[in-house]
């Protein structure tokens, strides 16, 4: 929605977050005078019966379409792609958007773009738009499900890295899923491009029917493996997309290769967090999904211990039994609700092979996890924070899960230091 049509409205923001707050400023800067709305869940149960006082909503992604389905409405996200003067690179997939969004952004700036790094992490999109901006201006921005299931645009560039299960509940099952996250190619012409992983089927499908110039991730690297500062097959992927962008643009190998050595993961993704008697603590908070905690256990040599369970989406955890026996995992932390069913997986996969299943803890509180992990992992393993399942049966989201894992971690250290063992 183009600047000019919100001038007239009378709006509502609804959910004040990080981004609802970002469309305050933005309001307040254009429309001084106007009068905006703002309504939360935090209101109470009746916060959805302030929008019937407005001629137009603006929602926050996190608020699934159909609950508003009888009001006109737009997003932060339309608003920014309507209204911006510069190209955006618009990164999507079930995992690794972050990580291939900020590789992209940093073998930009390496080879001397103006470039910004914007949405879920960077700056918030409406926020640069304060601001004068100049045509040449390169956006990267993180695209989730709940941002593309009513994006009325697409990016120039749109990279799309895997695809499996995830947010089902939020859209009520896997095709609505698949149907929010192609949207990112509804709107491009043939001047835009798709970067796509072709090892998808899904993925390969859909860059035959696109009308844009489909362009699959390289398949081999400028430089050598060695150089990605990153553990996993997962992030010589990622780092494979920002290459692929990266020659679309024409920037320079040396530029790319300089970015990438010089990359810091991202927190709570594969993040070593301290090691003592010789157990290593990783914090993998990020995967809230079997194949994404599966992709961290085949990065990783003898893990010893690993922390699951959350949120129960219904997933599968059969693949990921299989892999914690193939890895020989001696301990598993199981936190509610889903560890029950990954108990049932595991137990059916020790059954079925006939294997001893592994040392078990089943627990709410992550203290109690830490310590039994100080306790049980062997020495020269790695105790391992991958949950596969979302963090809010517990935890408000992954940040505050993988902050506890951190802080307990340190504690325990601190603790055995001071007491001299």
């Amino acid at each position: 929605m183009k600047l000019g049509e919100l001038r007239d409205k009378k709006i509502i923001i609804l959910g004040f977050g990080v981004e609802g707050k970002a469309t305050l400023r933005f309001l307040k800067h254009y429309f001084p005078e106007k009068e905006i709305g703002i309504t939360d869940q935090k209101d109470g149960p009746g916060y959805l019966e302030k929008l019937k006082n407005y001629d137009l909503v603006i929602k926050t992604a996190g608020i699934p379409k159909r609950m508003i389905a009888n009001y006109s409405y737009t997003t932060a996200t339309n608003i920014f792609f309507a209204n911006t003067k510069g190209k955006i690179i618009g990164v999507t997939g079930s995992k690794g958007k972050s990580t291939t969004a900020s590789l992209i952004f940093d073998c930009l700036k390496s080879a001397g773009f103006d470039a910004k790094l914007v949405g879920n992490i960077g700056t918030p999109m409406l926020d640069e738009l304060l601001v004068p901006e100049p045509k040449e201006r390169l956006y990267v921005c993180e695209l989730s499900s709940y941002q593309l299931e009513d994006l009325n645009y697409s990016p120039h560039i749109s990279v799309f890295i895997n695809f499996f299960p995830d947010h089902l509940d939020y859209h009520e099952g896997i095709e609505r899923y698949w149907s929010a996250k192609k949207n990112i190619l509804a709107h491009a012409t043939k001047k835009d491009y798709f970067v796509y992983n072709p090892e998808y089927k899904k993925l390969a499908a859909l860059a035959r029917k696109t009308k844009t110039h489909t362009v699959p991730f390289v398949k081999t690297l400028p430089f050598s493996e060695k150089a990605i500062p990153l553990l996993g097959k997962h992030n010589i992927l990622n780092v494979r997309a920002a290459v692929t962008v990266a020659r679309i643009l024409k920037v320079k190998d040396e530029a790319v290769e300089k970015a990438v050595r010089a990359f810091k993961s991202l927190p709570h993704r594969l993040e070593k967090v301290g090691e003592f008697k010789g157990i290593i603590f990783y914090d993998d908070a990020i995967s809230t999904t079997p194949e994404s905690t599966i992709a961290g256990l085949e990065a990783l040599s003898n893990v010893g211990t690993v922390f699951l369970g959350g949120t129960d989406r219904g997933y599968d955890f059969d693949e990921l039994a299989r892999k914690i026996f193939e890895k020989n995992v001696s301990n598993l932390v199981l936190f509610p609700e889903s560890g029950e069913s990954i108990l049932k997986s595991v137990r059916k996969i020790a059954k079925k092979n006939g294997k001893v299943p592994p040392r078990i803890l089943e627990t709410k509180n992550m203290k109690e996890a830490v310590e039994f992990a100080y306790v049980n992992t062997p020495k020269g393993a790695i105790c391992l924070l991958s949950t596969a399942s979302p963090s809010y049966s517990l935890w408000k989201n992954f940040e505050e899960k993988g902050d506890l894992f951190q802080q307990f971690v340190k504690e325990g250290i601190q603790n055995h230091l001071m007491n001299g063992i």
